[in-house]
């Protein structure tokens, strides 16, 4: 019966160490744009918009200091410049760029989905 125990422990510890040897963003590295130009701006842009479901307005530098972008919404304020219905309780969106030594990976960090920046050169920040 121990045979069979230490069979069972081993085979799990092996599967679990295999699967950990997929794991790709172990690899990754904080990152940052370098070079910007019209392409990687509106790689940006593009990704961005596609994981919001909406257009929003990226600065030109973004992204080219720091690893993380952080995307509030603008509320509408009243004549007096206070929030028009109240506080806003809304939570930023936060992004990281990312490299693995090849891509510029935007990670939307509400649920780590990942995408490939085409057109855009980064260096581990």
């Amino acid at each position: 019966m121990k045979d069979v125990t230490r069979a069972i422990a081993l085979a799990v510890f092996v599967m679990s160490m295999s699967g950990c040897k997929n794991v790709a963003p172990d690899a990754d590295q904080a990152a940052v744009i370098v070079n910007p130009d019209a392409a990687s701006r509106a790689a940006l842009q593009q990704t961005v918009n596609a994981a919001l479901h909406t257009d929003v307005t990226l600065a030109d530098d973004a992204l080219t200091d720091t690893s993380v972008l952080t995307i509030e919404r603008k509320i509408p304020q009243s004549v007096e410049g206070s929030p028009a219905q109240g506080r806003n309780m809304e939570m930023p969106i936060h992004f990281r760029l990312v490299t693995d030594g090849a891509n510029c990976i935007l990670v939307d960090q509400r649920d780590l989905s990942r995408a490939v920046l085409v057109d855009t050169e980064c260096v581990a920040e």
